[in-house]
């Protein structure tokens, strides 16, 4: 019996599309010679993705297996699903040595207080973490730490290693550090703009991040001085912003739109809050501070709704017990929506990834000067 080729596999996975960068998995590098076995009628891909977060790899591996078992001679195929995480970062622009190891930095904020931005944080990190990506959250809020109590870290002290770098908490599989975890519960943090910064380059300069695919910095809400030290001492991948449907909210998720703009970090979408509430009692949903508001907002800024998650009543004791709500309950609604939104966002860094190692390498192509005749 003809035994199938290599180049013969790899003409018939042309026909597999990545449905956000719109080539095929051949043309992208995603399977190559190296990631193909052959042992008689036994075949076997590793397929690459660009993230491991990926939102439509179990489609992608469907479609391969079987086309791969349509080929002659082909008895069985064993496909599995790898990652290399894409990054923009490199290139020796300003910043971007501080975190060379991390492939993808993704700022989460707010206009206000109070509208679940650390939890949406926290949550978005885990999901990413659920995919197999290397994941590190930073709490960049200062002032008001709250990321320590979401994860259970209390009383958990982060040490130094041999190089004298903090070494940060391994909590749920996330790598996380925290204000709230260099200074006592009952200490106060009276601070002004330089002593902010100083901290924030601390966090990011002298933490031994190591190798990860994502790192997730839940900000402080407004748009001050540690939201411009970020800016200013790492460029950002993206930024999602998180807000609540009331139209108070919204007006000062306006003022985070509009600073991130102009400093030039991708906006991935917003992510809507407390947007309706499932009553447990008749299965009735309820939309206690309005509907639709946000969808428009939205629009009107050419911005994506990521995702909208409910006022779940078991969001807090899980928090007070130092338990994400995807942990706390990993089949239910709310664990399924974080996982969505972190393959929209980990999709959506793809694309944008992809667009500028295309803009980078026509940029080297122009510069190239004719040689004389």
């Amino acid at each position: 019996m003809p035994t199938v080729t290599k180049p013969q596999i790899l003409e018939a996975l042309r026909a597999v599309q990545d449905p956000d960068l719109h080539k095929d998995i051949v043309t992208l590098g995603f399977v190559t010679d190296e990631t193909i076995t052959i042992d008689g009628g036994k075949v076997g891909v590793r397929v690459y993705l660009t993230t491991p977060a990926c939102p439509v790899k179990e489609r992608l591996q469907s479609e391969v297996k079987g086309i791969v078992l349509a080929l002659p001679g082909v008895t069985s195929a064993d496909i599995v699903m790898d990652a290399r995480t894409t990054t923009s970062r490199g290139g020796g622009e300003a910043g971007k040595e501080r975190l060379a190891n991390v492939r993808n930095v993704i700022a989460v904020g707010s206009g206000k207080g109070g509208v679940g931005k650390s939890t949406v944080a926290a949550n978005l990190a885990y999901a990413l973490r659920q995919t197999g990506a290397r994941v590190g959250l930073l709490d960049a809020d200062i002032y008001g730490p709250s990321v320590p109590i979401l994860l259970g870290l209390q009383g958990v002290a982060p040490t130094m290693n041999d190089q004298q770098k903090i070494v940060p908490i391994e909590k749920y599989g996330l790598l996380a550090i925290s204000m709230g975890r260099l200074l006592k519960d009952s200490d106060a943090v009276v601070w002004r703009g330089p002593m902010l910064g100083k901290a924030l380059q601390q966090f990011i300069e002298d933490v031994a991040w190591g190798e990860l695919d994502y790192l997730i910095i839940a900000l402080p809400p407004g748009t001050g001085d540690v939201q411009l030290s970020l800016t200013q001492l790492i460029p950002l991948d993206g930024a999602v912003v998180v807000t609540t449907p009331q139209d108070v909210a919204f007006a000062d998720v306006r003022r985070a739109i509009k600073m991130f703009q102009m400093t030039r970090v991708p906006l991935l979408g917003l992510v809507e809050n407390m947007a309706y509430f499932v009553c447990p009692d008749n299965g009735k949903t309820y939309f206690i501070f309005g509907e639709g508001r946000t969808a428009k907002h939205a629009a009107d800024h050419e911005l994506e709704v990521l995702g909208r998650l409910p006022l779940d009543l078991r969001v807090g004791p899980a928090a007070d017990k130092g338990e994400l709500i995807a942990i706390a309950d990993p089949g239910g609604e709310q664990a399924r929506l974080y996982s969505e939104i972190a393959g929209k966002i980990a999709a959506d860094l793809s694309k944008r990834n992809a667009a500028k190692e295309r803009k980078d390498s026509l940029k080297g192509f122009f510069s190239v000067k004719p040689t004389p005749a």
